[in-house]
């Protein structure tokens, strides 16, 4: 019988005390815990038996304990003692098969940067962010082979003889097992020898567990047989597997050995925020602060304290880290949940300061730049393996943010061809990506809380938002909230503004969120997570006839100018959810609907309004020209159409273009405005010094 010995004294046979563990362990509540299991395993076509670490403790210390330290040789015991169990169950389902013992939830997370050299050959429990895969391989576990000698004839016998091959070495057998001769040719027979599925995946640490002014750290982890395939580029995942090396690929003196680790149970997070754990004394302190009155008021307080004022910014941010509740209709169709805020300001205003503290408050936070993003950083790269030649997937910044917070600032600076790459995580949630043969969808279920300079150097209050800032009016027209901020000297808000900066530098301690950090940051987890307000028939109402009413002021309008459309609809629903889920409250209020609808309505007012005619038009931020505007850009269009049609030269001269146009109180400016866009967009062209027609 086959023993293990754990130290001096004691001899365990692992083999044995599995066995006995899987036929008689028992739950609290008296049920055969693994009997079950085994049966449904075999009942669903399964080869896996999964055991918790916390299970084979209580049975048997000193085989847990074993198993922590000598993991190989106990881990191939167990696999024998479950193929014996399931041989007594199913005699006919062991036909050919292997079957495996997976072991979950170890005690201790070994964080990856903590990995060192007494950990090899060891059993450990690592957590992070899948961020590289490679495509599913074969790997050849027992070789058959062919011998030919003059003597002995041609036979084929399988390698090694007893075990499997280790490794991803595969080494000829010195001498022929069979007559014993090394003369003579070994042939290797892949399609008769025993192969089982093998990939490579990268895993990195997760972006909230990196100390600052270092770089993230990784380690590739080898997949065999069922665990292939488990978890896609940017799942957050826990692995438990054996700790082993290799030959560094770059060391010629192969002295130097690189760490890799053998799983043998990978578990993929539910994207529910599990990071943050919230223990029952959390729970009831987030209870007990939910039951405050000012409960909403102290969590706008707590976001950036060191920032004076600017409270319908905080407001907003702390509605987009709450977010609204994510649906999917019985057809399918996603309707997201998660609230986008834009921020358009003069230099100076703390936009960057709100932007860092919403990403570190944030349970899963990513702050970036615009500067120092590409369209591939942000979404997802396709990269090429140095050593293989091979294409693999790497997840970006909103992929790495699923169901958090991907913090944009500078995002004006961003080239145009990167920023359009943020369109689909935007809307539908998710990074499509189609390049060297890789065709895949990942999820980005990602809340943008973006930041962006006017591109004049300060906001212009003559023109309108989207002449403001260097931003596509498909990305404007994507952000539920738009904030400027507007660096005006007001005498008596400037010396509060410099009395609360001198405070801050003089007695930095005194200036104390109303709720810390780390218990904001539990209470907002808890709400993304278990909190899901529905609309009250009230609330509904409230919102409809705004709606309805904004709606109806369009159709007074002279201009025909469209206040709102569907879009901020379905942000204001998303608004007032995040308002009662900032309560924990399990319905939508219509004191949550009129908290919504004042944000929307300081937004439409601010960011939304036609300059000319001082209405709210929402084409400034969906087409980026108002509708009176695009009736002058169509009129002046028709001029020239008309003026090109009575000229004999077949063009229309600009000083006749300008007179038509100021008969009909058209100014010359915009004339010539719209005339630079037209050339710009190829409707129009000088056909002359000039003289101007229209592109047919």
């Amino acid at each position: 019988m086959e023993t293990l010995r754990l130290d001096v004294e004691e001899v365990i046979d692992a083999r044995e005390r599995f066995y006995e563990f899987i036929r008689s362990f028992r739950d609290r509540n008296g049920n055969y815990k693994y009997r079950e299991r085994l049966r449904q395993m075999i009942t669903m076509g399964q080869r896996s038996l999964l055991i918790d670490y916390n299970d084979l403790y209580l049975f048997d210390t000193k085989l847990a304990r074993l198993l922590v330290e000598k993991p190989d040789e106990v881990l191939r015991q167990a696999s024998e003692a479950l193929k014996d169990l399931v041989q007594a169950e199913s005699p006919e389902y062991v036909e050919g098969k292997r079957f495996y013992v997976r072991i979950r939830a170890l005690p201790k997370i070994t964080p990856l940067r903590s990995l060192r050299g007494e950990h090899i050959g060891k059993l450990v429990m690592l957590e992070g962010i899948l961020v590289r895969t490679t495509p599913v391989k074969e790997k050849i576990v027992k070789a058959m082979y062919m011998h030919c000698s003059r003597e002995q004839g041609c036979h084929e016998f399988i390698w090694p003889p007893e075990g499997e091959i280790v490794g991803d070495m595969l080494e000829k057998p010195p001498v022929c097992p069979i007559c014993g001769s090394s003369s003579g040719a070994f042939r290797l027979l892949p399609e008769k020898s025993e192969l089982i599925d093998w990939q490579k995946i990268v895993l990195q640490e997760r972006p909230e567990e990196v100390p600052p002014g270092q770089l993230p750290r990784s380690i590739e982890v080898v997949l065999h047989d069922d665990l292939v395939d488990v978890a896609r580029p940017g799942d957050r995942v826990t692995i438990v597997g054996i700790v082993r090396v290799q030959p560094d690929s770059l060391s010629k003196k192969k002295a130097i050995y690189d760490m890799f680790v053998d799983a043998i149970h990978v578990e993929v997070s539910q994207k529910i925020l599990e990071e943050v754990v919230i223990t029952r004394e959390d729970e009831e302190r987030i209870k007990a602060l939910a039951r405050d009155p000012w409960v909403r008021k102290k969590i706008i307080a707590s976001i950036a304290p060191a920032i004076y004022g600017l409270w319908d910014i905080k407001e907003a941010i702390a509605l987009a880290l709450f977010g609204g509740v994510p649906k999917i209709t019985p057809d399918g169709v996603r309707i997201r949940g998660d609230i986008h805020v834009l921020i358009v300001g003069d230099p100076g205003t703390a936009k960057s300061q709100l932007l860092q503290y919403a990403a570190r408050i944030a349970p899963r936070g990513i702050y970036t730049t615009g500067k120092g993003a590409t369209a591939a950083g942000l979404t997802a790269a396709v990269i090429r393996d140095k050593t293989t030649g091979e294409y693999y997937l790497e997840a970006g910044a909103l992929v790495l943010a699923d169901g958090g917070v991907a913090a944009i600032d500078e995002i004006d600076k961003m080239r145009d061809e990167d920023r359009v790459a943020i369109h689909e995580a935007m809307e539908q949630q998710t990074v499509s990506i189609a390049k060297a043969g890789i065709i895949a969808k990942l999820n980005a279920r990602t809340t943008v809380i973006a930041a962006g300079n006017p591109k004049f150097g300060r906001y212009l209050t003559n023109r309108t938002l989207a002449d403001n800032i260097n931003l596509p009016v498909t990305i404007l027209s994507r952000f539920d909230l738009i904030f400027i901020l507007k660096d005006e000297p007001k005498p008596e808000e400037d010396r509060r503004l410099a009395q609360h900066v001198l405070e801050v530098h003089r007695e930095s301690e005194k200036v104390k969120p109303e709720i810390e950090p780390e218990l904001l940051k539990k209470y907002i987890s808890y709400a993304r997570r278990y909190i899901r307000p529905r609309l009250t028939p009230e609330a509904a109402k409230l919102i409809e006839d705004f709606y309805v009413e904004m709606r109806r002021m369009s159709t007074e309008s002279s201009e025909g100018a469209i206040t709102i459309t569907a879009r901020q609809l379905e942000a204001l629903i998303r608004l007032a959810e995040a308002h009662a889920k900032m309560a924990l409250k399990n319905e939508v209020t219509v004191e949550d609907a009129e908290a919504a609808i004042r944000l929307m309505k300081t937004f439409l007012e601010s960011a939304g309004l036609d300059i000319e005619s001082g209405r709210i038009d929402i084409d400034v931020i969906m087409t980026g020209k108002p509708r009176s505007k695009q009736e002058k850009l169509t009129r002046i269009m028709e001029i020239i159409e008309s003026l090109e049609n009575e000229s004999p030269e077949g063009c229309a001269r600009l000083k006749e273009i300008l007179r038509r146009a100021a008969a009909e109180g058209i100014e010359s400016r915009i004339v010539e405005e719209a005339l630079r866009g037209f050339r710009r967009d190829g409707l129009v062209y000088e056909k002359s010094v000039g003289c101007y027609a229209v592109v047919r």
